[in-house]
Formats: structure tokens, sequence, C-alpha cells
């Protein structure tokens, strides 16, 4: 059990490492619109995501693993609910930047730097409520 909660964590890192940069790399891009350094953060784009993608697909996979190890007591835990409804938010977003890559790579980018500056912050808030869920329980 140990095992899979210290991988979920890793994965967890991973996935969110990307979801705090990728939103950094659109700033980047919607400030500087010269052709040859588009192309550049097409790459570093849709590089990162492949990893978030990765780190994604594995945090939930591990996570699941854990609630399969136990259901009985995780299904039973108030805050493991509300956690679970943070993560398809956490999902949603994920999906949505990968939505903008593609927006980007084909030339269509409709927004500029500080929607993406603002549309940052919202995983750090939802890391922020994971966290405290995960740490005090409160029901």
């Amino acid at each position: 059990m140990l095992w899979l909660k210290a991988f979920h964590i890793v994965f967890v890192v991973t996935w969110f490492a990307g979801l705090f940069y990728l939103p950094r790399l659109f700033v980047y891009a919607a400030e500087n619109p010269e052709p040859a350094v588009q192309d550049l953060f097409r790459i570093m784009q849709r590089r990162l995501l492949g990893i978030t993608h990765i780190g994604g697909a594995l945090a939930v996979g591990f996570g699941l693993a854990l609630i399969l190890a136990a259901p009985e007591v995780y299904l039973a835990m108030g805050w493991l609910h509300a956690k679970l409804v943070l993560v398809v938010l956490l999902v949603a977003y994920h999906l949505w930047c990968w939505r903008l890559v593609l927006a980007f790579r084909a030339g269509r980018n409709r927004h500029d730097s500080t929607w993406y500056r603002w549309f940052n912050e919202a995983p750090a808030l939802l890391l922020v409520a994971i966290v405290l869920l995960a740490i005090l329980k409160p029901f």
C-alpha cells in the first residue's frame, strides 16, 4: 500500500509540474508572435504536454489503485469524495491545456498573455485544496 501511495505522490508532482509550466509557455508564446519563436514554443508545448499526460495518467492510475486496494475504507471517507471532485476538475483543466496546445499548433491562439497568466492560477488553487483535504481529512 505504501508503494502505491509513494508512486501516486511522485506522479502527482510530475503532473502538476506540467500543469504549472505549460500555461507559462502559453504566456510566453502569446507575447512573442515571431514565427521562429512560435515554432520553438510549439515544440516545447508538445513535449511538455506528453510528459504531463504520462504524469496525469499514472497519478490517476495509482490513486485508483490505492482506492481499489481498500475500497471499504477509502470510499467511506467524505474528504476523498471531495478530493475526487477536485481531481475531475484538474483532469478537465488538463484537457483544456491540451486544446490550447492544439490551438497554438494550428496558429489559432485567441487569448493574450494576461488571460494565460490568470489561467495559470487554477492548478495552484486546486493543488492547495487537494493537499488540504488529503492531509487534514476534515470530513
